[in-house]
């Protein structure tokens, strides 16, 4: 009796010790300014692709997007599950004042260096490490050698995929699933943000975009039955941001109306998100002082305590003494007390010279000035290394540039490649606004079926990939409990070893060891 009873233990035991779901194959589409009312129901019954996932899989109400709401912030939240300030990429357009170096979205290499890519691991990254095959196709940043990892196959991007790419890049990662040489495919798709920033969210040609990327997704889900990977593979389809109206007409913030560009140090991005670097010794009558701080010379801490309380005298705002150079983490409109701390001399700025340009752009109405320290919690973004002393954000449908001939024109795709025109569609801004909404689809033998699920946000993709990839994700800002529903067992247990279980199998171990 006590055999059997050990047996069927043991059974118990093995089955306990086995992940929460089968290890299967993930399909990932990253489709690039896919706003979520693109596939609202009215707009479903015109897209049946789209439509029949939905009633295969899972929909959620709405994807709400990392803040700023532009691509690369959000390609790695969506991969690393962690908000923008944790995983350190904070624009399409960055720099670091350590090393001079700046990342641009597609114009120059030092964008590949580790510097902007290290700061978090993304899942390719990690299923590679675990001896895990993943194909990647046009996904930005599958080209760079990110923490000392690059994938299996990257088909790197370097114009916006046709739809010909995008039918060859779905058909080959079917291809190689059923081959048995890929664990994880990722695909990236361009043509609705293209054409929702060249025309607008509402134009004929966007409209376009979606019904081509609906015929693929029609052609996707027949050639999934036809390789017979229905019972092997999930898919999952997000997008990084939506898209808003934008109007060249009236809703223009010029920066050369209220500040002269050549008093600053370093100017980032336009649009929605500007970040502002002022250039120290340009505006301060105590230019002397100013320098000595630009050249990294300690003029505080050495002096002597007369000329200590001099030196402050001459930085005081607002009755309180102030040094020059302030550690840029730290700095605030409001006053900086004289014993604030001193970073190495990249990091120093004269405070003056912020608090001047601060002055003249922060009363500009149609858009809000923030330094670091202010800009808001909810945005998981000032605690950011590449963020600047001063982050400009522009109201809903406004665009801050240089000067106007600094506006974005699209070129045409002739030859000449002269410009086209005015873009009327843009996103970046504050993330909890509808317009900047994204979509979240899945379908496949882990996921529920016809299931709409409330919002969820793009950190917390990450740990449902991890759940049905079955790696154990590493620390993120996701949160379980707003995905887990959509998987067919509503009990399943978090990515990675589930606490109860284990301490049942151990029990088990111990009366098992008993009846031995």
């Amino acid at each position: 009796m006590a055999g059997k009873l050990g047996v069927l233990l043991l059974a118990l035991v093995l089955s306990l010790a086995q992940p929460a779901s089968a290890r299967r194959k993930l399909l990932v589409f990253l489709l690039d300014g896919f706003r979520a009312d693109y596939i609202s129901d009215e707009a479903l019954e015109s897209l049946p692709g789209f439509k029949e996932i939905v009633s295969r899989g899972v929909k959620v109400d709405y994807l709400t997007p990392d803040f700023p709401t532009l691509s690369y912030p959000n390609y790695y939240s969506l991969m690393t599950g962690r908000h923008c300030e944790v995983h350190q990429m904070t624009g399409n357009y960055m720099w670091d004042p350590d090393t001079n170096k700046s990342f641009d979205l597609g114009i120059n290499r030092d964008s590949r260096l580790p510097l902007w890519w290290n700061g978090s691991e993304p899942l390719w990254v990690t299923l590679t490490k675990a001896k895990r095959k993943v194909y990647m196709y046009y996904w930005p940043g599958c080209e760079v050698e990110i923490l000392g990892v690059r994938p299996t196959y990257c088909l790197e991007y370097k114009s916006v995929p046709t739809d010909i790419n995008f039918v060859n890049a779905v058909s080959g990662a079917l291809d190689v699933f059923k081959s048995g040489q890929a664990d994880l495919a990722a695909i990236y798709y361009e043509r609705v943000d293209v054409e929702g920033h060249h025309y607008g969210p509402s134009s004929p040609q966007r409209k376009d975009a979606v019904k081509a990327v609906d015929t693929v997704m029609a052609y996707m889900t027949k050639w999934i039955q036809e390789r017979d990977l229905q019972d092997d593979l999930n898919v999952i389809i997000f997008s990084d941001h939506g898209m808003t109206d934008i109007s060249w007409t009236d809703k223009v913030i010029k920066l050369d109306n209220y500040i002269n560009l050549r008093d600053l140090q370093q100017l980032k991005g336009r649009g929605p998100v500007v970040s502002l670097w002022p250039a120290p010794g340009k505006h301060s009558e105590h230019s002397r002082e100013l320098r000595k701080c630009e050249t990294g010379k300690n003029t505080f801490h050495t002096g002597s305590s007369r000329s200590r309380r001099l030196l402050a005298k001459k930085f005081c705002f607002a009755g309180m003494e102030h040094h020059p150079c302030l550690q840029l983490g730290t700095w605030t409109p409001g006053c900086e007390s004289i014993s604030g701390s001193r970073a190495g001399k990249s990091f120093l700025l004269p405070v003056w010279c912020v608090r001047q340009i601060y002055n003249k752009v922060r009363r500009v109405e149609h858009m809000t000035v923030y330094a670091k320290e202010d800009i808001p919690s909810r945005f998981y973004y000032k605690k950011g290394k590449f963020v600047s002393p001063l982050t400009l954000v522009a109201d809903e449908g406004w665009f801050i540039t240089e000067n106007r001939e600094s506006l974005p024109f699209w070129m045409n795709s002739t030859v000449t490649r002269k410009p086209e025109g005015w873009q009327w569609g843009w996103h970046g801004y504050d993330n909890e606004l509808r317009a900047m909404r994204g979509i979240f689809l899945a379908f496949g033998p882990d996921f529920k079926s016809d299931f709409r699920a409330a919002p969820i946000r793009v950190v917390d993709i990450y740990n449902l990939m991890c759940k049905v990839t079955g790696v154990t994700p590493l620390p993120n800002n996701g949160s379980w409990s707003r995905v887990m529903c959509m998987l067919k067992d509503p009990a399943s247990s978090a990515p990675g070893a589930p606490p109860c279980a284990c301490a049942l199998v151990t029990v088990l171990l111990v009366l098992l060891a008993i009846l031995a």
